[in-house]
């Protein structure tokens, strides 16, 4: 053979050889991104993570939610999320520190009852973001200065809530009007005082019926509250218990009255659901990776979602609410334009 096609053959094999190699980084990458989407390529997307409470994703309400705002920033952002669900309360720092210790640049403890657990390993990784969801940053114990709290005005969509109730019960001769809690805490019970003032607004003489299942999965504790209520003359049932609270929507259904759902609009559940009270946790959650990720995410605050800047209100109206829809309206545009305000966050 002579030298110089050698040369050639050599030269056209050795170039063959850098293009497979070249084509073999690509694949490593490609498996490497998770996320995919425009910020993906332009190496602006993070790793986000997802501790629900011990409501578990099947809540159809808050931690759905949560999830679902992470689900979000997957597809849009290029977020490689991760979801750790605890099962106790004891899972809550193990989770926790799982996805700190895994070098997830955000991690979303949701709910108020993981606040010393995030106080604790917030305090630990100070170079891991938090947001925590129902918990203001300046009440954690040591302050971490890595934690951004997401909070809601639930007052505000209980008032409305309320209002609908009341207006209701009042037109069909109904004399009360309840509540089913969960646990006695600041976000549940934000709800359930926004809801008997906003009753209370539309129809003084209402009587308000409240009962805590200090439960937020067994259904059949907020069945049989709600049963308990119905007994008593209630004719519209607000939930406010997470998956436990399904239980009391269906103790509604069951008696021929009237449910009102929350956080997610729960109207998928039947034409009993008058309205529900709605907490978009999802956009903040959503929110809080963004902010993570386009670096404008500030550690010791707090981000509010209130009726005026869409971050609480109510869903759909169901058929025997509909015709008060245009007075809720009114109540909604006043309540975001401050003409009502004060509306009481604490149950008496």
């Amino acid at each position: 053979m002579p030298k110089s096609l050698r040369f050639f053959l050599l030269a056209l094999i050795a170039a063959l050889a850098l293009g497979i190699a070249a084509c073999g980084d690509d694949d490593d990458d490609g498996g490497g991104g998770g996320g995919g989407g425009a910020s993906a390529d332009e190496g602006k997307s993070i790793k986000a993570g997802v501790v629900t409470d011990i409501g578990g994703l099947n809540d159809r309400s808050f931690n759905f939610l949560a999830n679902k705002g992470l689900e979000d920033a997957e597809s849009k952002l290029g977020t490689q999320g991760r979801v750790l669900i605890s099962k106790s309360n004891g899972d809550y720092v193990p989770n926790l520190s799982t996805l700190a210790q895994q070098q997830f640049e955000l991690v979303v403890p949701v709910g108020f009852l993981m606040a010393d657990a995030t106080n604790t390993v917030a305090s630990k990784f100070a170079n891991v973001k938090f947001a925590i969801v129902d918990f203001p940053a300046s009440g954690l114990k040591d302050k971490p200065a890595n934690v951004q709290g997401l909070l809601f005005k639930e007052q505000e969509a209980g008032y409305l809530a309320g209002y609908l109730a009341a207006l209701w019960a009042k037109d069909n001769g109904a004399k009360a009007i309840s509540t089913v809690g969960g646990q006695k805490i600041p976000p549940v019970d934000h709800y359930i005082a926004g809801y008997q003032a906003g009753a209370k607004a539309a129809f003084p003489g209402i009587k308000t019926l409240n009962a805590y299942s200090q439960d937020f999965v067994d259904q059949a504790k907020c069945k049989e509250i709600a049963l308990d209520q119905i007994a008593q003359g209630s004719k519209v049932v607000f939930q406010v218990a997470g998956q436990c609270g399904l239980g009391a929507l269906d103790a509604a259904k069951e008696k021929g009255v009237q449910g009102i759902g929350v956080d997610a609009d729960q109207a998928y559940l039947g034409d009993h659901i008058l309205t529900s009270a709605l907490k978009k946790v999802d956009v903040a959650v959503y929110g809080a990776i963004k902010r993570a990720q386009d670096g404008t995410f500030k550690g010791g605050t707090d981000v509010i979602a209130t009726v005026e800047n869409g971050g609480v209100g109510i869903g759909k109206v169901g058929p025997a609410g509909e015709k008060y829809a245009d007075q809720v309206k009114e109540v909604q545009d006043k309540i975001a334009a401050g003409e009502i305000k004060d509306i009481p966050d604490t149950v008496k």
